[in-house]
């Protein structure tokens, strides 16, 4: 008998998914936790086993197809002596014909009252009219009443309501549409909400790392004979991680439906890693348990992983907090988003050398630029300042770090 092997729940938010390899074909016999495919879902590529044992005797997708939970991918024969290249497919049950009802008058909602510039202002401010009240004469609104009504929204309230419809673009040029990868469209869905969730403030800061550079290079091969790469990056995750136990409150979150500031008893720092697919965020869990050469193997395993699409759903979550590096591409400042519901995240910008007025003289000293934002509910300006200065003294004085770290 021939059995439909349907796509099982994957987890919690996840209802869809690419299928990035097939890992059997027909005629393989398959048990029971066997692996059949592998599925990218948002960020992660998870292996989706068997729940049958038998044969595989039909795959209905290819590589690269969109499939949802529940979707019928592949059929096993559960008798190893059936004949597959005969065996009748299963039965999928066949619904009634819908009976078509009369169809009713479409009833046509009223005219508001409004000037057609009065409707672009409300189309180019993504103000909907109908909630709009107007002061004019018999209800009429005016450019004023829907500037005002924009101006009162909070903020993300219009992007709540459903994207904006795009020009058609096809009437200035050739335009070419192409689906946007898994991991974009959690990217772009992640980020848009934490945009508008968290009221973000961006701190900045200069460390002189200098000597730390002496140190970084002196120690690299040690670090490399261990499995990893002695980068900025490896540091920072040490003094981070020392910072949140300095600093609890960045390591929190803001649960403002319940009134309430959770704080985490744990420090798992997400570091950003940009790979050909987009922006991956893999957890480095108990940070501040772990010495520099631990965190450097980690992070060159992880980044390892993130390239090659064997970070699992579990590599990517439960993070406290996030590092973004830039210096490697370049510029001097950024300012990254708070990866909600985490209350801070750290940027990293391109170290330089600039003359530095010490010793009643300029001298040349390699200055690292850092971007702190964080979200303004849990944390003050005052508080932002103090973190981002701990972090650049701990970079400047490396002895500071196991002193007070």
């Amino acid at each position: 008998m021939q059995v439909a092997f349907k796509i099982p729940d994957l987890g919690e938010n996840i209802d869809s998914g690419e299928v990035v390899k097939l890992l059997v074909k027909v005629g393989d016999v398959v048990a029971v936790e066997k692996p059949l495919l592998e599925l990218e879902t948002g960020k992660a590529v998870v292996e989706v086993p068997s729940d049958l044992s038998g044969r595989v005797a039909a795959i209905l997708v290819e590589e690269g197809d969109k499939v949802t939970v529940g979707q019928t991918v592949i059929t096993i024969e559960t008798d190893l002596k059936a004949d597959i290249s005969t065996a009748a497919p299963p039965v999928t049950p066949k619904t009634a014909p819908a009976v078509e009802k009369p169809s009713e008058p479409t009833k046509t909602a009223p005219e508001i009252p409004a000037a057609p510039k009065t409707r672009a202002a409300a189309r180019e401010l993504g103000v909907d009219l109908s909630a709009v009240k107007g002061t004019g004469e018999g209800g009429r609104v005016s450019e004023e009443d829907v500037r005002a009504a924009s101006a009162a929204a909070p903020r993300g309230i219009a992007a709540a309501t459903g994207p904006r419809a795009l020009p058609d673009f096809a009437r200035f040029g050739k335009i070419e549409r192409k689906p946007m990868s898994n991991v974009r469209l959690a990217t772009a869905e992640h980020l848009a909400h934490a945009w508008a969730t968290v009221p973000q403030v961006t701190q900045y800061d200069s460390a002189d790392i200098t000597e730390l550079e002496v140190l970084r290079k002196r120690y690299a091969e040690k670090v490399e004979a261990a499995g990893g790469k002695l980068t900025l990056t490896a540091v920072l995750l040490k003094v981070v991680s020392s910072a949140l136990r300095q600093f609890p409150q960045f390591n929190t979150s803001v649960d403002m439906a319940a009134r309430e500031i959770i704080e985490k008893h744990y420090v798992h720092v997400g570091v950003a890693v940009d790979t050909e697919r987009g922006l991956l965020v893999p957890v480095i869990r108990d940070a501040d348990t772990k010495n520099i050469l631990e965190l450097a193997v980690e992070l060159s395993e992880m980044a390892k992983r993130a390239h090659a699409r064997q970070l699992g759903p579990a590599d990517l979550e439960g993070g406290t907090f996030s590092i973004t590096n830039l210096g490697t591409v370049g510029g001097t400042h950024f300012t990254p988003i708070v990866n909600w519901p985490e209350v801070a995240i750290l940027g990293i910008s391109r170290a330089g050398m600039e003359p530095l007025w010490k010793d009643e003289k300029f001298v040349p000293r390699l200055m690292l630029q850092l971007s702190l934002s964080y979200d303004h509910r849990v944390i003050d300006g005052a508080d932002g300042a103090r973190f981002l200065r701990w972090i650049c003294e701990a970079l400047e004085q490396p002895f500071f770090l196991a002193l007070e770290g």
